[in-house]
């Protein structure tokens, strides 16, 4: 659990990250800002840390395992220990964001670095530093009543409910390499830029990662299934719901488990381990025994579609015992049809 409710910001600088490839300039700022009245200081915490709402941990990694290879690990750790030297590795933060930025695309924004105090991370305080990327504005309408004469003007700004890009450093379990939350909200296709050469990053090996990766690709196994096997739409709705039940009822995962009670048939359940070992490089040592995340599986749920969708007429949501539905075809009409058993109408 992350609790944010007593956090503060103790030190926050600004800068400007151009992109070099367009031509753009990297603009440093020569001091710290100035953040003197509470409003500024509420507004900038829920830029800061609002999207940052689930337990999705990541680590640091670096080039041959050497963690002093990484800028940001490097950066991070100075300002651990020396918080005196925080606008100074600001600085170098910006730089090195300017030099990875090297796609034509990747948007020019503002970067804010912060160091945070009162965070709670399961249950201990912590200290942390943020770095946080606006790459979009939006503008609003400010009227003007200093005077008789109410005017009214248009300007851009960033919207506080809404961070493109950020990372939050916990300092913890140094050693292995921090824990992060990220978020890359923009530029999905980049993602790589954030995530692989500015942090350089990887998942945690906790039960949330293990959790979403296996219903991840539970979720797309069923998605594959026709390349093997006659399934019908309605047949894989039904494994996705009976899969997340599986998740939702347990609090530990056994994949032998998983496979009787969820895939039953052993054509089926040698099929998806094919498909497990060819996702995971071949790897024949799969972790198939972990804590599941309630969190994880909440989120995941929310991508297991179990709705039909006929032409732009009707949508049918399964959400339970799958011998009340059937298919056919109406060779009068000329048309397919389901055939849903029920014994309530609401």
């Amino acid at each position: 659990m992350i609790d944010y409710s007593e956090a503060k910001i103790l030190q926050v600088s600004a800068h400007v990250v151009g992109n070099g490839v367009n031509g753009d300039k990297l603009r440093v700022s020569s001091e710290p800002l100035e953040v003197t009245d509470d409003s500024t200081h509420s507004n900038l915490l829920r830029y800061f840390l609002s999207n940052f709402n689930t337990p999705e941990y990541y680590s640091f990694t670096a080039a041959r395992e050497d963690l002093n290879n990484n800028i940001i690990f490097k950066l991070a750790a100075g300002t651990f220990s020396h918080p005196q030297a925080f606008h100074k590795s600001t600085i170098s933060i910006a730089q090195h964001l300017y030099d990875v930025t090297l796609l034509p695309t990747i948007r020019s924004g503002e970067i804010f670095i912060a160091l945070l105090s009162g965070i709670r991370v399961e249950d201990n305080e912590v200290k942390a530093v943020g770095i946080f990327k606006s790459e979009s504005k939006e503008s609003y309408l400010k009227l003007s009543t200093g005077s008789n004469i109410f005017r009214l003007k248009t300007d851009e700004g960033i919207n506080t409910g809404k961070l493109d890009k950020g990372c939050l450093i916990m300092n913890v379990e140094k050693e292995r390499g921090y824990k992060l939350l990220v978020v890359d909200a923009l530029n999905k296709t980049e993602a790589q830029y954030w995530m692989n050469d500015f942090l350089m990053v990887r998942p945690r090996a906790d039960s949330y990662h293990k959790t979403q990766s296996f219903l991840d690709l539970t979720r797309q196994y069923v998605d594959d299934m026709d390349e093997q096997f006659q399934v019908s739409k309605a047949d894989k709705i039904d494994l996705l719901n009976r899969s997340m039940n599986f998740f939702k009822k347990k609090d530990q995962f056994d994949q032998h488990e998983f496979e009787e009670e969820v895939l039953e048939d052993p054509s089926v359940i040698e099929s998806f381990r094919r498909y497990e070992r060819t996702r995971n490089g071949g790897d024949e040592d799969i972790v198939n025994n972990f804590e599941i995340s309630a969190q994880a599986v909440k989120r995941q749920a929310r991508v297991f579609r179990s709705v039909i969708k006929l032409d732009k007429n009707f949508h049918i949501y399964i959400h339970g015992n799958r011998q009340l539905i059937e298919r056919g075809f109406d060779e009068v009409a000329n048309k397919h049809y389901y055939k849903l058993y029920f014994e309530h109408e609401a």
